[in-house]
């Protein structure tokens, strides 16, 4: 039997990867999740991120929702939205990680999938991705070398280094170097 594919992404952790290290964004969202999942089964791609303010960043908020209308096109591909809390005068993210983390619980719980790939190098899913191994799946991590968790890589069964010879072929279109372009994250 194919094993079952769900890959779970950190939106902002892509997002500013994809910035450091090569200074675009216009990643093909199907064609990223397809060679994840290589010749296995996607079974669901989740995309997790913070929803622009619209009253702080009208034009923020109206990119990124042009943004997330691509998204939304892509086939088996859900977006899911926190929100923004606005602590001590500084916009925090909020329950961006905790949505990650109890979707690949209660999907691997459910037996939706039988393997996660987690595309984030954040220490904080470390032991949410152990309990899912402690179910009986595997689990992946896709990375970047610059920002990744030895953690998250000691408990990985299998790891995707994301480097340029990963995206070959992945990107949507032309080189763009304005972020807000793309994405509508200042």
């Amino acid at each position: 039997m194919e094993d079952r594919v769900a890959i779970f992404i950190d939106g902002s952790n892509l997002y500013h990867a994809l910035r450091s290290n090569f200074r675009r964004y216009d990643l093909n969202f199907a064609e990223f999740a397809s060679k994840l999942s290589s010749s296995r089964r996607l079974f669901r791609t989740y995309y997790y991120n913070v929803l622009q303010d619209p009253i702080q960043r009208p034009n923020g908020y109206r990119e990124q929702q042009e943004f997330l209308d691509i998204l939304r096109k892509t086939p088996y591909l859900e977006v899911r939205l926190g929100s923004t809390k606005v602590a001590q005068g500084i916009p925090v993210e909020k329950g961006i990680d905790i949505m990650l983390a109890t979707d690949l619980l209660y999907f691997a719980w459910n037996d939706f999938y039988d393997v996660a790939v987690l595309v984030s190098g954040d220490s904080d899913f470390a032991y949410a991705l152990q309990a899912v191994k402690n179910m009986g799946k595997h689990v992946e991590v896709a990375y970047f070398e610059s920002g990744v968790s030895k953690d998250l890589l000691n408990i990985a069964d299998n790891r995707h280094l994301l480097n340029r010879s990963f995206f070959s072929g992945l990107w949507a279109g032309k080189r763009r170097t304005k972020r807000r372009r793309v994405t509508g994250e200042d």
